[in-house]
């Protein structure tokens, strides 16, 4: 029995995408049946049966497996991953998966430890939403910009990237990273100055490097070559602009953070995006309360993008697209990678 009443993990791996149309929903449907039938499925995820749903075990193990053929291993499973050059058709992956999953059966039941870190940089068109409303509001253009959940904080290099809307553009033209179809017409973003930026995570991903770039990789969905191009491009910026990622909890970081005075004039912006499917609520509440108990000592504002799941599976493909919020109040909602975004009209423009 699994964590939910009458539930099985084979049936979360099932539901997880609940189609073939693509190569992780092959193979997740695929593992479904393999985990019901005892096969290597259930060998890998021995442990993992009663696992809450937002740790996503299916997730952490493609990575795993993604990771092998980023090495150069396991070619004739890369012939299935479209980013790798693979054209077959992804419904006749499952024999070929399921046999490297039994060659590496040791190295996926340790990826089962990492936690998922897709970083998508897409996400930063909705930073860039709320820190157009946070610098409006408040006056100031010169940004002090925290994430806490960073990973290897791509995001935070918003000011780095350009961003082509519907009807607006903003930001560096000849940037190595372009995001285009994000939507949003009329919008005009701020002009502002980020004067620092600092994340922290848990496990920090160090994207300056050539490991940290894999690993990174290995979470962004294999079918989607767009996707692909643009962490490419974003890892180029973050090898000549990194960012310090410090290894702590949310809460705790964000309140010796914000322990810290601010310089003067300067608009402390904590910013995080897809990361409350992860953490505990508890540590939700405690990174928020930080937030609202600095307020009386800085220009703070608080920018999310985050979906609104209840704790169960999230549906991968279908389900509620997520949430931008600028100090809790909804802003517009956006792709679940970042573009496009539409705009609700909760905050002046």
């Amino acid at each position: 029995m699994g964590a939910f009443e009458g539930v099985t993990l084979g049936d979360r791996l099932r539901a997880h995408f609940g189609h073939d149309r693509h190569l992780y929903g092959a193979l997740t449907l695929a593992m479904a049946n393999d985990w019901d039938a005892g096969g290597v499925t259930r060998s890998i995820l021995a442990g993992w049966e009663d696992a809450p749903g937002q740790s996503l075990p299916q997730l952490r193990l493609l990575a795993g497996l993604f990771r092998i053929l980023l090495r150069g291993e396991a070619p004739e499973l890369a012939a299935f991953y479209p980013c790798l050059g693979g054209a077959r058709d992804h419904r006749d992956a499952w024999p070929v998966a399921r046999a490297v999953m039994a060659a590496y059966s040791d190295e996926l039941r340790a990826a089962l430890r990492e936690t998922p870190q897709t970083n998508e940089v897409g996400r930063a068109l909705a930073l860039l939403v709320g820190l157009s409303y946070a610098v409006r509001a408040s006056g100031l253009r010169r940004v002090r910009l925290l994430e806490p959940g960073a990973s290897g904080g791509l995001t935070m290099l918003v000011d780095r990237i350009r961003f082509e809307g519907s009807g607006w553009a903003w930001g560096p033209v000849g940037s190595p990273l372009v995001l285009s179809g994000c939507g949003a017409p009329g919008l005009v973003p701020e002009a502002f100055e980020v004067v620092a930026r600092r994340g922290c995570d848990l496990n920090p991903v160090d994207a300056s490097t050539p490991e940290g770039a894999a690993y990174l990789t290995s979470f962004v969905w294999p079918w989607h070559l767009d996707r692909h191009d643009r962490l490419r491009a974003a890892l180029r910026l973050a090898a000549e602009h990194p960012v310090r990622i410090d290894a702590a909890p949310a809460s705790t970081w964000v309140r010796e953070q914000l322990e810290q005075p601010a310089p003067e004039g300067v608009l402390t912006v904590v910013w995080h995006s897809v990361t409350r499917i992860y953490w505990p609520p508890v540590e939700t509440e405690a990174m928020t309360a930080a937030v609202d108990e600095a307020r009386s000592r800085m220009p703070i504002a608080h920018v999310a993008m985050e979906h609104p799941w209840d704790g169960s599976t999230p549906d991968a493909d279908a389900g509620a697209l997520p949430v931008i919020e600028v100090d809790g109040v909804r802003v517009g909602h956006c792709g679940h990678h970042g573009p496009p975004v539409v705009l609700d009209g909760g905050l002046p423009r």
